[in-house]
């Protein structure tokens, strides 16, 4: 169960930033993932109501911030900057999320041993080498700044809306967060005009597709996997999926869209793929 969960974590995420990537061609991205996210949790919600699983109306207050800080900040400025950024490079922006869940869970977990503490330090050193490698025609630094604010708010809510704050259940911890920054992303978009001169009918038939490989596989398996995580494992283990997740969306790139890997991006490869070793055998 858990093998399976890390790699939906892994290997599902770092595929939807070539998904995101593509929809947000044809679909404004405060609408994209606000769609997104409420469908996967309203079915996430619909599958609790039959197994008679029910959260308080103080939970729900709880999911209302972590769905802020983890679904409308964190997929609102992901969707905002894939518009400026290439997808590979916004996974390897989004890759310094160990670093905040890290430091963060501090106060409670306790400080981690020199292991982890190597080993996530080893991945952000891989990040830059790929970052370096891949981005030779420059990044756009205001989406690129927009985007690791929307990496410290996932870290943030992340740890926010661990249990008891959230039902233990994972429909509902997942799905109530979802149904909440879905939420507060559709009415986002209206209020920034973003749907004013939007024709659902010129999306493209790619980006459609995008969006429900979206909902089924980024937010209901992949969502709820990670949710589930953060119930049995260390934050700082979890938070190894943004050192994989660049990976897959680089070896999505060059399969997908003929994007060069060179030399170097094999050696961030390797560093990449020590530094989760070492994160996931550390102790604090």
């Amino acid at each position: 169960m858990t093998i399976c969960a890390y790699a939906a974590v892994y290997l599902i995420w770092g595929s939807t930033y070539l998904a995101i990537r593509v929809a947000v061609g044809d679909i404004p991205p405060l609408l994209l993932m606000g769609v997104r996210c409420t469908t996967a949790g309203a079915l996430m919600l619909a599958w609790a109501a039959v197994r008679r699983e029910r959260a308080t109306w103080r939970q729900w207050r709880h999911a209302a911030i972590a769905g802020g800080l983890m679904i409308a900040g964190t997929y609102g400025a992901l969707g905002w900057a894939e518009q400026r950024l290439a997808s590979g490079i916004a996974a390897l922006l989004s890759a310094t999320s160990p670093l905040w869940l890290t430091t963060l869970d501090w106060p409670t977990s306790g400080r981690p041993g020199v292991t982890t503490i190597a080993g996530l330090a080893l991945g952000i050193a891989g990040v830059a080498a790929l970052v370096a490698a891949g981005s030779p025609a420059g990044v756009n630094v205001p989406a690129a700044l927009v985007l690791v604010a929307g990496t410290m708010t996932w870290a943030a809510g992340s740890l926010y809306s661990r249990p008891p704050r959230l039902p233990a259940s994972v429909a509902l911890g997942a799905g109530m967060p979802l149904v909440a920054g879905g939420l507060m992303l559709l009415v986002a978009s209206l209020a920034s005009r973003e749907t004013a001169h939007y024709d659902i009918h010129r999306a493209s038939h790619a980006a459609l597709w995008a969006l429900a490989y979206l909902i089924v596989f980024g937010s209901l398996v992949g969502f709820s996997a990670y949710a589930w995580l953060l119930r049995v494992a260390p934050a700082s283990r979890v938070g190894t999926h943004a050192y994989v997740n660049p990976l897959v969306a680089v070896a999505l790139g060059w399969s997908v869209a003929g994007e060069p890997v060179t030399a170097t991006t094999g050696v961030a490869a390797a560093m990449i793929a020590a530094s989760v070793a070492m994160v996931l055998k550390g102790g604090r």
